[in-house]
């Protein structure tokens, strides 16, 4: 396989299927354009233990995946947008408790496209990165929690490409 070959499937060792597929109420609102299409269907694979997630795509479907267990958290489908690029027109979040902890439509829209945008695409994503932080104290109740700390457990680090 090139550098440039897209990752399937069969690119990872254990690949476990959501379980409890729940429909996102909310998606994102980018669109990406055909460039970085290409891009997200070559997929990302974590490449050690400070990443998080595994990524790749089956026709218009994108599947992401935790790395260390293989549990798959969301799947979104894109579709043509208008004039030019893509958008995410559907989209399921793993629904069982015990493989993913549910934090809220608006939380999963956001992590959605960041781990797209942060980790696939390699973008700095300042402000959905904010976003994360300032969601993830509202939920908890806490306001002291460090916002690299978030990060890190959620996203994990990316590489270099």
């Amino acid at each position: 396989m090139t550098a440039d070959a897209p990752l399937t499937r069969e690119s990872f060792r254990r690949l476990h299927p959501i379980t409890v597929p729940r429909p996102m109420n909310r998606l994102p609102d980018r669109v990406w354009t055909e460039e970085e299409w290409e891009r997200i269907r070559r997929g990302y694979r974590a490449r050690d233990m400070d990443e998080k997630w595994n990524v790749f795509v089956e026709g218009d479907v994108l599947f992401l995946h935790r790395s260390w267990t293989g549990y798959g958290v969301y799947e979104a489908t894109f579709a043509p947008a208008g004039g030019s690029g893509r958008r995410i027109v559907s989209a399921v979040v793993e629904g069982d408790g015990e493989r993913y902890r549910d934090m809220g439509d608006e939380y999963d829209c956001l992590m959605l496209e960041l781990i797209i945008s942060m980790i696939v695409l390699g973008e700095p994503a300042t402000e959905l990165r904010a976003w994360l932080a300032e969601l993830t104290a509202r939920a908890s109740g806490r306001t002291d929690v460090d916002a690299g700390l978030i990060e890190h457990s959620v996203l994990g680090l990316r590489s270099g490409s």
